[in-house]
């Protein structure tokens, strides 16, 4: 499943929904690219896709420090999965091609 393109995900968060934008590039297994939310803008990191699930983590400064780790399935133009939020768990996120 080709995942590369721009994604606007939808994170539950423990504060409510959130909006954020996705870039992706894959080659091979890895998957590259960078994730943006309310102005800022991190690189993706330990990404991997394989098939239709792809997985990464991508680190955060604001509300606070925080490495969210992604794991998700991509279905066309859809993307779903779970956002670990490191000790407040893991919330659902849902994504569509940009």
């Amino acid at each position: 499943m080709a995942v590369d393109g721009n994604w606007t995900l939808t994170l539950t968060t423990p504060m409510g929904e959130r909006k954020a934008t996705l870039r992706l590039t894959a080659a091979g297994g890895t998957l590259t690219g960078t994730q943006g939310a309310e102005g800022d803008t991190a690189e993706i990191f330990d990404g991997t896709v394989s098939g239709d699930a792809v997985n990464w983590k991508v680190s955060i400064t604001n509300p606070m420090p925080l490495t969210l780790e992604f794991i998700g399935t991509v279905s066309g133009d859809s993307m779903s999965g779970e956002m670990g939020i490191g000790p407040m768990g893991s919330f659902p996120f849902t994504g569509t091609r940009a």
